[in-house]
């Protein structure tokens, strides 16, 4: 580049960019690494990753490790046999294995209904030790839930793509985010911060340069917030094609914090943008519009990602306007 720009160092990502990935963040915000060298099991923490996981996904797995459990115990049950397991009325092989299973079941959960009952020092022993493995198990998982329900999280939603517009006679690249649900953010604040490789002395290094927005702060984050960087002889992206862009690897890095007040707490959310989910020569629509009494403002929240083709100014920033692709363009939806 031409000018001399101010690196940010402290992003916490590797400088050398030949033995780096494609894109730093992932589009959920989460870093994309890969750890090798150790175990398996020891990647993970994995009170972190049940947190984490999307619900459908938990409530499946304490599913299936309830089952697992209850087959492994009902397994031990029927190698003991089913004669010290009283209130069984013999039958075939599998008839008696499913008694077995509903009768851990009914162990493990500490339910007890009382038909079948161990008979015996062994089962009553292995019986035992289930149902405090059910205790554990039961109050591990209230704890998960627990935590699941109580974390707090900043519930925002960011506009599929980033886009490149006309902004006070320059262009300026913008994208756009929303709160979906009922919780109150204050305080917002976010940094946008552009990374590239660059080469430097025969080699590719990353470098990481922060964005100077229009608004960096809002007092109350309760409508959909347009993020502006404008695209001023100061901007990293000051005389930059599009082919430049994806040459260098270009990638806005997106981070906002925000106070929640229910939960007396700050909250994050992450994201990016590759130089490929960025639109050139676009604007986003209005989501929100009058309520039908007039009486409040309704947000339209399927509306985040339209956007509308525009032209760019002549002062557009230094971008190579004859290789911006074509944008496809959002049909208006009626109100």
């Amino acid at each position: 580049m031409k000018r001399k720009l101010t690196a940010d160092p402290n992003t916490g990502f590797g400088v050398n960019g030949n033995e780096s990935g494609t894109r730093f963040y992932r589009r959920d915000g989460t870093p994309n690494i890969i750890r090798t060298g150790v175990g398996f099991f020891d990647r993970f923490s994995w009170y972190h990753t049940l947190l984490l996981m999307p619900l459908l996904e938990f409530i499946f797995l304490i599913f299936v490790a309830f089952v697992l459990i209850n087959v492994l115990f009902a397994c031990i049950y029927f190698i003991i046999g089913i004669d010290h397991l009283g209130g069984i009325t013999r039958g075939s092989a599998l008839k008696n294995f499913v008694e077995t299973f509903f009768f851990s079941t009914q162990t493990f959960t500490t339910v007890g209904y009382g038909r079948i009952s161990p008979i015996g020092f062994l089962a009553s022993a292995v019986s035992a030790f289930e149902a405090f493995v059910g205790l554990l198990s039961f109050a591990i998982a209230t704890g998960l839930f627990y935590g699941r329900f109580s974390r707090p999280q900043a519930f925002l939603r960011f506009s599929e793509n980033a886009i490149v517009g006309p902004y006070r006679d320059i262009t300026a690249l913008m994208f756009r985010t929303v709160p979906f649900k009922n919780n109150n953010l204050t305080d917002a604040e976010v940094k946008l911060t552009l990374g590239m490789r660059v080469k430097e002395d025969d080699r590719y290094i990353n470098r990481f340069y922060p964005l100077e927005l229009e608004l960096s702060k809002v007092n109350a984050l309760v409508m959909n917030w347009t993020v502006v960087h404008p695209i001023t002889e100061n901007s990293p992206l000051h005389g930059m094609s599009l082919q430049e862009m994806q040459e260098s690897r270009a990638e806005l890095l997106v981070y906002i914090k925000a106070f929640d007040d229910a939960f007396s707490n700050t909250v994050i959310a992450r994201t990016s943008y590759t130089a490929s989910e960025i639109i050139f020569g676009a604007k986003f629509k209005f989501m929100y519009h009058p309520s039908a009494d007039g009486s409040a403002t309704v947000m339209r929240i399927e509306f985040l990602d339209e956007i509308e083709r525009v032209k760019l100014p002549e002062l557009s920033g230094g971008l190579d306007l004859d290789k911006i692709p074509p944008v496809n363009v959002v049909e208006k939806k009626e109100i």
